[in-house]
């Protein structure tokens, strides 16, 4: 068992990972999300691969200012602890409710140049991308 994702949540994202594999589904609303504990860095992640078992799939802002969509090993995320007390650098929100799909948060982190979760930015961003031609 994940210390950042419990099992109900990895349950519905590996869900999520087989409907965009079989071609059911390819823009799924974040599951979870996951901060440095300095609010730094953001994960938003939406699938999980079950054939490595450590590597989720999501929006990724380590906070240089350039959100990107890609993979995340788990392992890794769990393993960064604080310098020299070892509590854990990496945590769950959560509180967090996903009120769009991803591809409204990957737009929103593109104008904004980070991960959002303000109500009026990914309005926003839901806008334009209705907007925008196919």
């Amino acid at each position: 068992m994940s210390r950042l994702i419990p099992d109900d949540l990895k349950a519905q994202m590996i869900r999520n990972h087989y409907d965009v594999t079989q071609e059911k589904a390819e823009d799924h609303p974040p599951v979870v999300m996951l901060s440095s504990l300095d609010d730094t860095m953001i994960w938003l992640l939406s699938e999980y691969d079950p054939f490595y078992d450590d590597i989720a799939f999501g929006l990724c802002d380590l906070g240089m200012g350039s959100p990107e969509l890609g993979d995340v090993s788990i392992t890794e995320l769990e393993s960064v602890k604080w310098p020299r007390s070892g509590i854990p650098f990496i945590v769950q929100d959560k509180d967090f409710v996903p009120s769009y799909p991803m591809s409204v948060y990957a737009e929103a982190a593109r104008m904004c140049q980070q991960i959002t979760i303000d109500p009026d930015q990914l309005a926003m961003a839901a806008a334009a991308l209705k907007h925008r031609p196919s």
